[in-house]
């Protein structure tokens, strides 16, 4: 069967005007999904079940920030019915996205996430990475994630109506996980003695918005970027003054400068995962869970 389908970089409300739809889109009839991290694949994996294949073009344990896609990666992305991704985020992957044909249908993450400003600017040591613009990480706020999981049932309902049904039903059961997750971060973030927290990766903007948090990174966007000493001074004033009682690192030993801060503070260390690499032995949701478990007892919440 042969459908004609067009590149999606638009909002969801527009897919109609963009898409005409099929019930079949690679040669065997099942949806080819390519993904490019992991908070987009389990997104994808979660809206399409088992009514599509999902393919992450990132190797295991890279650091999405700089993937650098293989030529099967390509391959896989330009031949993929489907990618969703996030523009801006990859640049390796925002190339790559120029080269896909019009049996392609594209959806951008961006597009329907509502993404923040980045949070700072640090100008004393930018090692080549461009810190300014927006941050990636919507993620981190459960809603966002909803509503990007909406668009890409909407899109795969356009280039496979047959399973329509499956993927409204799945992205709706998302959701309701999703929203019961918020609440959860509503509950237990309610009444803290500290709304504001130190971490080392400034990945948690979109959390710090959506819970009336405040965020002070060490380091920018990017968590293999090392912060200036003029950037480390000044997040040492703002905690002071703050009284943060926490300082927040991320798994893998990335650590920014958030061990010489706690060390110089006298302030426990703890870790928060930005979620951008799949988690050990769990997911996106048990992963969620456990940064508001160190959330709740660093900023001392009842």
């Amino acid at each position: 069967m042969t459908c004609l389908r067009a590149r999606i970089l638009a909002p969801v409300a527009a897919l109609p005007l963009l898409l005409v739809g099929c019930s079949a889109a690679s040669d065997d009839g099942e949806v080819q999904i390519a993904v490019t991290a992991y908070p987009l694949q389990f997104i994808a994996e979660r809206v399409a079940g088992e009514a599509a294949t999902v393919t992450n073009v990132a190797p295991a344990g890279t650091e999405p920030h700089d993937l650098e896609l293989s030529p099967s990666a390509v391959t896989s992305i330009v031949t993929s019915d489907v990618v969703l991704m996030l523009s801006g985020f990859q640049a390796a992957v925002d190339d790559t996205i120029g080269e896909v044909g019009e049996e392609t249908v594209v959806v951008d993450a961006a597009d329907s996430a509502d993404l923040l400003e980045e949070g700072h600017e640090d100008e004393g040591d930018h090692d080549g990475h461009d810190h300014s613009g927006v941050d990636p990480h919507f993620w981190l706020d459960p809603l966002r994630v909803a509503d990007v999981a909406d668009a890409l049932a909407a899109a795969l309902t356009e280039t496979d109506p047959d399973g329509a049904a499956t993927y409204e039903a799945n992205a709706a059961s998302l959701r309701t996980d999703l929203e019961t997750l918020e609440s959860e971060f509503a509950t237990g973030l309610a009444d803290c003695a500290d709304r504001t927290f130190v971490t080392s990766h400034e990945a948690f903007g979109y959390l710090a918005d959506a819970f009336e948090l405040t965020q002070i990174g060490i380091g920018g966007i990017d968590p293999e970027a090392e912060p200036s000493p003029a950037r480390v001074a000044e997040v040492l004033r703002e905690a002071r003054d703050a009284g943060v009682t926490t300082i927040f690192t991320q798994p893998g030993g990335l650590t920014a400068g958030a061990d010489a801060v706690a060390e110089e503070l006298g302030l426990t260390l703890a870790t928060l995962d930005p979620i951008e690499l799949e988690p050990q032995g769990s997911d996106y949701l048990a992963a969620m869970r456990a940064n508001l478990a160190a959330l709740h007892e660093g900023l001392q919440c009842s």
